[in-house]
């Protein structure tokens, strides 16, 4: 007799049973998700005849062009959570400053959700991977300000991925754990449990064509995953897909590192990606499968942002990788003239 399918709810719902202290209220939080997921895949499936491709003629606060899809998602997402009490503010790379909800929870009990609703928003009109990344704080009475703290200070984070099949991973600091919708009952199912990220892998992901602004340490490293080495499994191959979840999965999966390096000078001289809505939650995810996220200099978890939508630099992948980034950045590996 065949064992019955372990889905999302009943997963969180067990973990629950077996948590000292636990209320309730996070589990629903993180089922919540999983119906936004559902939400947004469905949106996403029917975009070509809804009308809702391309760009929706405004800009989100960092003044890129948002995508039609990027506003409806946002919106799935802060509807999501607007009863219930459980939430007091969601926050969104999307919105220039949180939505405080009016009948929010407040106090030690209450969260914060924040999320990118819709990263790799270029692929949207050519079919390609999309994903949601989320992540969840305690959230008291110091509105956004009880926001701008370390990544240690998450609660619960993680990712939806729209492919060729819907994903959500999530952790809670008990490891990271995958599961897999099933459209003929409409559930996220267990797919794995407890996912172990290789030591390293055989893969890259980082934007070559950006190659032009890059230190002489991030071109250097590039340069010396490309080169043969059968000893070390060199050349690496390149894997960039223009989505960060999607190319953070691969390599939690399959080892390898994503990279997206500061600029040498200039406005991205402080690196691109948001600390609270991207790097943060998937830091969490990364570090619970045995992976490793750095700045180049420091692990992101460490990081404390100055603003709401403040950016940094970002490799993030399996630890062998990483590690040796960290060793390019400080001088420690001699580049090749």
């Amino acid at each position: 007799m065949s064992l019955a399918p372990i889905t999302l709810d009943r997963f969180i719902l067990e973990a629950q049973q077996v948590s000292p202290g636990a209320t309730g209220a996070l589990s629903l939080l993180l089922m919540r998700f999983g119906v936004a997921g559902k939400r947004i895949a469905s949106a996403l499936s029917r975009a070509g005849l809804t009308g809702t491709l391309g760009a929706a003629g405004s800009r989100n606060v960092q003044g890129e062009e948002q995508k039609k899809l990027d506003v409806v998602a946002n919106e799935i997402l802060v509807e999501t959570f607007d009863y219930g009490r459980l939430v007091g503010l969601a926050a969104s790379e999307e919105m220039e400053e949180p939505v405080v909800y009016a009948a929010g929870a407040t106090g030690a009990g209450g969260y914060a959700v924040l999320f990118d609703p819709l990263d790799g928003s270029s692929n949207i009109d050519c079919n390609g991977t999309l994903g949601t990344i989320f992540s969840i704080r305690r959230g008291g009475e110091g509105g956004s300000a009880d926001l701008l703290r370390s990544g240690h200070e998450q609660v619960a984070a993680g990712y939806v991925l729209f492919g060729p099949a819907v994903l959500l991973v999530y952790t809670t600091g008990d490891g990271a754990h995958l599961f897999t919708l099933d459209p003929a009952i409409g559930e996220f199912l267990l797919t794995r449990d407890s996912l172990r990220m290789p030591e390293r892998g055989r893969g890259y992901a980082v934007n070559e064509g950006r190659s032009h602004s890059w230190t002489p340490e991030v071109r250097a490293f590039v340069d010396h995953l490309k080169q043969p080495d059968a000893e070390s499994g060199r050349p690496y191959a390149t894997r960039y897909s223009a989505s960060l979840v999607g190319d953070v999965h691969r390599f939690l999966l399959e080892g390898g590192i994503y990279l997206y390096p500061a600029d040498a000078a200039g406005k991205g001289a402080s690196g691109k990606l948001r600390v609270l809505y991207e790097c943060h939650p998937l830091a969490f995810v990364v570090e619970q499968a045995g992976g490793r996220a750095s700045t180049g200099t420091r692990r992101v978890l460490d990081v404390v942002p100055d603003s709401l939508h403040a950016r940094i630099p970002l490799a993030i992948g399996s630890r062998e990788e990483v590690e040796l980034f960290e060793k390019f950045q400080s001088g420690g590996v001699a580049r090749t003239p």
